[in-house]
């Protein structure tokens, strides 16, 4: 099938470089530094700044922007609707008419900053767990939400579910793959045909991939059981998560960035504005 091909959503590239070597929780705060700073840019003008930022984390990772980009594949016609939805329906000044539906200047505008926004979101988001094993990302994301475990709140186990939904996604296209590999062996077709027809050929791989997950669930919790594990329990760890300079001038420096672009935006807006 090709929609499975080159698929890289929720895998983990080993390597050693300068990002790899981050602590995981300087790398769950960037990104949360990074998705804010998306919503808050508004020119499309600005996005340019940001696909600098991205090259320059392609070569601090040392990951192609061809994996990279591959990891948006996802979410790509979630992107085009989005983009449709605020070309076509945006009131403004027009530019072009099809028909009923009329293209804005602001419904451009509008769009290719929504557009941008999506896609540099899951590209983000991808680039931490390319960079970021599962267990460093349970870790990291455990002791930062440690403090909340004072009133209560139930971050081990949390940390664990996150860890083991982020494992399986990989493990769950694979599986997804070998079935329908097996079903095409056989004879099924699941591309010709319209769109109910192609939908109820899926039904053959949904029912043993259902089956597969239960399975493998199954076999988790008893292989958890059998090692005593207690959710909440004090860890050991092999490898403690340590704080560098390093860390610190990363985040700062993504601090920096993200202040000029917003700075940037804004000097935008009002030269735009004083114009008109």
């Amino acid at each position: 099938m090709r929609f499975m091909n080159n698929l890289s959503l929720g895998q983990f590239i080993p390597g050693d470089s300068f990002v790899h070597k981050l602590d995981p929780r300087c790398k769950i705060i960037c990104t949360f530094m990074l998705l804010t700073g998306l919503f808050m840019a508004s020119e499309p003008l600005d996005f340019a700044l940001w696909v600098l930022l991205l090259v320059m984390f392609s070569r601090l990772s040392s990951t192609g922007m061809r994996t990279i980009l591959r990891s948006g594949k996802p979410v790509a016609v979630l992107v085009v609707i989005t983009v449709l939805l605020n070309l076509l329906w945006t009131p403004g000044h027009e530019l072009a008419r099809l028909g009923p539906l009329s293209v804005t200047q602001e419904g451009v505008k509008i769009a290719v900053s929504m557009g941008l926004r999506l896609f540099f979101l899951v590209i983000f988001a991808a680039m931490l767990m390319m960079t970021t094993s599962p267990m460093e990302f349970s870790d990291g994301l455990e002791r930062l939400l440690s403090p909340l475990g004072r009133v209560g709140f139930p971050y081990t186990e949390m940390a664990m579910m996150m860890t083991i939904a982020l494992r399986f996604i990989p493990t769950l296209f694979e599986e997804t793959d070998r079935i329908l590999k097996a079903q095409i062996s056989r004879g099924a077709d699941f591309e010709s045909g319209g769109l109910i027809k192609r939908a109820r050929s899926f039904i053959p791989v949904l029912v043993p991939l259902f089956v597969l997950v239960f399975q493998r669930a199954e076999n988790l919790a008893i292989a958890m059981e059998s090692r005593c594990y207690v959710p909440g329990a004090q860890r050991t760890r092999l490898h403690p998560l340590k704080w560098t300079a390093r860390d610190s001038a990363a985040m700062l420096s993504l601090a920096f960035f993200i202040v000029v672009v917003t700075a940037l935006d804004r000097n935008i807006i009002r030269y735009v504005t004083f114009f008109r």
